[in-house]
This record gives structure tokens, sequence and C-alpha cells, in this order.
């Protein structure tokens, strides 16, 4: 299809999967495809295929007309392949016009194959050959392209232009009311903090998050502290908490997803580790203040501010590996030093 007139794109109805099932970072950075393919073809109907965990994140959104869940524990277990099979009926059924790979992995790929679109379209990762089962592979122009760009580019191989401007990440007003209900959240400036991630190694000690605490509050005595996190991250939260339990939310393990949005939505500027919340807070246009180790910021940095990124140069960074193997372990996030930060983040809170 080439590029239609906005009259033409408003009555041209095609028929679209999208395929990014995880993680939570990633299908936030991915959901500028879905804006913009459904502004630019109101007409269409948009499926995305997504790990059941995350689903809460699109249920409901108004550019899909359904979210396919995948249920990435089951589907290989051979109790549960007709189960599988079940639902790959379904997406053959479905006689998609477009299958849009943006994981691309080999999972993703014999999906995407399984679907059997008129079309598919996926990006150049050759980590597990899902290149085979496309008919148009989109190149990462750069290894250093942010990956919102790369997921971009899938869009003019289908003839539907790269601008306009779109709501990231539209407001629930259901969750927006849960947190209001639950917590007391007007009348106060709420700083978030972060101090998980998925990959040990990328996150700035619990201890070093605390003593922010200790150096931000008494500099600005209006200002509270949300402390975000799974269940499995609670340990970080109390940390961070006992050092001013009058100031400080500890919301770790207690958030549902819409509710964690909402929570960043209501901030007034993030600190945090290189992790899917991040990118919410980057999609919703809150500052961010972001500390990163092993990972490249150019590549999966907050979207639009990776001058606020920290980062230390040290030989061994960006390493890009999940598990440290520096001589000094965990160097590069244990030297970022608490008052170093301290300094940039107050200058933000003053700037705002």
């Amino acid at each position: 299809m080439a590029a239609a007139s906005p009259r033409l794109a408003a009555r041209y109805f095609v028929k679209i999967l999208i395929l990014k099932p995880s993680s939570l970072g990633d299908v936030v950075q991915a959901l500028p495809v879905l804006r913009l393919l459904k502004r630019h073809l109101p007409a269409s109907e948009i499926y995305w295929w997504i790990d059941s965990n995350l689903a809460p994140l699109l249920e409901g959104d108004p550019d899909l007309t359904g979210v396919v869940r995948f249920e990435r524990r089951r589907w290989a277990a051979p109790r549960h392949w007709g189960e599988t099979w079940h639902r790959v009926r379904w997406l053959r059924e479905q006689a998609f016009d477009w299958v849009i790979d943006l994981q691309c992995l080999m999972r993703s790929g014999i999906f995407a194959w399984l679907a059997n679109g008129k079309r598919s379209i996926g990006l150049d990762e050759p980590r597990e050959g899902a290149r085979g089962f496309y008919d148009h592979i989109v190149q990462r122009p750069s290894p250093l392209t942010h990956a919102v760009d790369w997921y971009l580019r899938v869009l003019p191989v289908l003839g539907v232009p790269v601008a306009g401007d779109f709501d990231w990440l539209p407001p629930r007003p259901t969750a927006a009311e849960s947190v209001r209900r639950k917590w007391p959240v007007n009348g106060a400036r709420w700083l978030v903090l972060q101090p998980g991630a998925r990959w040990p190694n990328k996150r700035w000690p619990a201890e070093a998050y605390a003593e922010l605490v200790r150096l931000l509050a008494p500099a600005n005595p209006g200002l509270r502290f949300a402390i975000l996190g799974s269940e499995e991250e609670r340990s970080l939260g109390e940390v961070i908490a006992r050092v001013d339990p009058a100031r400080c939310l500890d919301l770790t393990g207690r958030l549902s997803l819409p509710e964690m949005i909402e929570w960043i939505r209501l901030s007034e500027l993030m600190v945090t580790n290189d992790t899917g919340p991040m990118h919410v807070a980057a999609a919703l246009g809150r500052p961010v203040f972001a500390l990163f180790g092993p990972t490249e910021p150019r590549r999966t940095g907050p979207y639009r501010q990776l001058d606020h990124v920290v980062q230390l140069r040290l030989p061994c960074v960006p390493c890009l590996k999940p598990r440290c193997a520096y001589v000094k372990p965990l160097e590069c996030l244990r030297a970022l030093s608490p008052s170093a930060v301290f300094d940039a983040v107050q200058q933000r809170l003053s700037a705002s």
C-alpha cells in the first residue's frame, strides 16, 4: 500500500496484528506504532499479542480492537498444545492484512508465520533467526538507534507516515480514582523512586536511594517520596522508607499496573534505574532522572530525555550483560555518589 491521502486513509480498512508480548518497557516503547497506525488509518482494526501479565497495560485501550493474551509459561508445554493450537486457529481465522512483529525472536517469529497474514514485517534482529519468517525486514540504522525510532521504521514500509501528535499513554480514570481513594495523593508534591530492576546489576543500591532521601527531604520541605516496585522488591522499599516514614510511602508490591502508571502521571519527578517504569515516565512526559550502569541509554534510555541520564564511564560500560564481571563488582552504579545525584536532582526540582 502506498502512502494514502488523509481522506482516503480515513476510509481504508486494514486488519492488523502487532506482536510485542514483553517486557513492560519494550511494550511501552512500541506504543507509538499503534498510535500512528490508528491515527492515519482510523478505520483499521488492530489487535495486540501480549504476555498475560502485561495485558492490563493495554486492556480497554481506545486504539485497540482486542488484546490477544499470550500465556508464556504454558505455550510450550505439551499438555497445553491444544490450547495453543486453538489460539493459533483463531489468529488465522482473523485473516490479518498486516502482521507486525516488534519482538522478533524465534517465538514471535513463529507466531507471525502461523498467523498467516497477507503481509508480515519484522525487525532485523539477528539473535534467534526470526528474520526468516517475514516478508519485509526493517534494519536498525545504527547500533545506537533508539528502540522507539527503530520500531517506528516499520511504518513507512507500510505506507504510514511517522508524523502527528498522539497520547502515548491515555489516562485511566478508574485507576486514577483508585489511587486517590487508597492514598493521600492530593495537596503534595511527589517524587517517585524506582529502586528495582530485573537485572541486579542495573540497581543503584537501596542504601544510596535512602541517602538521597536524607539529602532531599530537608532541602524540599513540601516534597514526599513514593517508592515503586514489585512484591519481590519490598526489601528495597523498606530500606528507603525507614529514612523518613512520615514522608515516604512504600508502594512496593501494592499497585496494579494501571495504578502504577497513574502514580507516575501525578508525580513531579522520577528517579529511577533502567527499568520498565522509567519508560512509562518518559511516555507520560514526566521528568526523569535515570541511573544507568551496564546498558546503553542511547538504545534504550528514557526517550527524549537522554540528557537526564547519569552513567559512569568505566572500561566495561556498557557491557550489556545481566551479570557483572568487572574487577570491582557493580562499580558502574556503586560509584555513583548520592551527593552527586542529589545535586543533579535538586537542580531539576528547582527548575520545575
